[in-house]
């Protein structure tokens, strides 16, 4: 008869010792406590990153039909970007279907993500009712050292949207209805002290692929007043010039990016395409003329842009081309006719943020008012509030 061996392999010296020389002579890596350079690149050729879950950028290896944290089925890829990944997936928790951010594994984005998350849940906790168009967190955790933040599931962007159209833009009443529910969310941010800080057609989605309801999404740069994080912010076609400028940024900073959305939704293409800083810039000025001295005087950049008697360096682009202040009209850019459309869209775009239109300053603006149905604007007036009511007339 022969007896089973039921003993652990593993308490074997001899084992022990032979697997230690296998597993060394596979990774190339010695007892020392400290590795040696040409060891990590040895590692990082091997792509062993937290053992193995992760890829040289600290992103997580998802795979289809793999779980999060064992809650989360993924489905679908969405999408992807610095912070990490965007998938599709179902929640055996609650039985519904969500998007889930996994979140790289690298503490800048740990933070972001993390600070995203607190701003979402206050937003979402004063808004219980879901009526102010900012995307819904559900829940997190904490799997395999990556942040998985899971949100409500949404549809395509309105980059998207714009692509899906061949970059020929839509009409003024369905840019309307986006407008509407932009500054809605934006209002509510105003009265909550936040802002944005990346709005573009890419961060509001629709809610359903063929209805014009949207949400804003992506509040990983956004701070409170008083709290900046971040100095350079906004992505470049949809950047205030107090950004560019280095001038501290108030809410205002969203409304500027709000009519860049605005005029773009409308042509099919972002009204100022800067190539860099410098260019965007001059894109801007080529509309609006050279920014006023009570905004010069506060740049703390002026000196890249402008000599010492705050008349612009005129600086070709790569192909050579020299933008000239003051030397078009956005109506030459846009080409509507609509005097009230054009007005909306230069009162987004002044120069000095104090004089920049409001959220609700421009939910009663004539072109928002104007084309609205009698029933709807019954509704639309209902929103506003005494102390609303109040601040517009003052």
């Amino acid at each position: 008869m022969v007896v089973p061996n039921t003993r652990d392999p593993t308490q074997n010296t001899n084992y022990t010792s032979s697997f230690n020389r296998r597993a060394s002579r596979k990774s190339n890596v010695s007892s020392d406590p400290v590795p040696s350079e040409r060891q990590i690149e040895r590692l990082k050729q091997m792509n062993i990153f937290n053992y193995g879950y992760d890829d040289d950028q600290g992103d997580y290896k998802t795979q289809l039909k793999d779980h999060l944290g064992y809650r989360y089925e993924v489905v679908e890829f969405l999408g992807s970007g610095s912070f990490g990944q965007a998938v599709k997936c179902h929640d055996y928790k609650t039985g519904s279907t969500v998007a889930v951010k996994i979140i790289r594994n690298k503490k800048k984005f740990q933070y972001q993500a993390g600070m995203e998350l607190k701003i979402l849940k206050y937003l979402n906790e004063h808004d219980k009712q879901d009526q102010n168009n900012v995307i819904r967190v559900y829940d997190y955790l904490v799997f395999r050292e990556h942040l998985i933040i899971s949100f409500e599931l949404l549809s395509i962007n309105l980059y998207e949207f714009i692509r899906n159209n061949n970059f020929e833009g839509v009409s003024q009443n369905l840019i309307r209805r986006f407008a509407i529910q932009i500054l809605q969310a934006l209002k509510y941010q105003m009265d909550h002290s936040l802002v944005h800080c990346d709005l573009k057609p890419e961060n509001i989605l629709l809610k359903q692929q063929n209805k014009s309801g949207i949400k804003i999404i992506d509040y990983g740069s956004s701070c409170f007043i008083g709290q900046r994080i971040y100095t350079y912010i906004q992505s470049r076609f949809y950047r205030a010039p107090e950004i560019i400028l280095g001038i501290p940024y108030t809410m205002a900073i969203d409304m500027w990016s709000f009519g860049a959305i605005i005029s773009e939704l409308f042509t099919g293409f972002p009204l100022f395409p800067g190539e860099s800083e410098a260019e965007q810039l001059a894109y801007i000025m080529e509309l609006y003329g050279v920014p006023p001295n009570e905004v010069l005087n506060l740049s703390s950049r002026k000196h890249l842009f402008f000599d010492d008697n705050n008349s612009p360096k005129l600086m070709p682009n790569s192909r050579g081309k020299v933008r000239l202040p003051g030397s078009k009209k956005i109506v030459d850019i846009i080409k509507c006719g609509d005097d009230n459309f054009v007005d909306f869209l230069n009162k987004c775009f002044e120069w000095n943020p104090m004089n920049r239109m409001t959220p609700l300053e421009a939910l009663q603006h004539p072109w928002i008012l104007e084309g609205l149905p009698d029933k709807v604007l019954k509704h639309h007036k209902k929103m506003f509030s005494e102390n609303d009511r109040k601040e517009l007339v003052q």
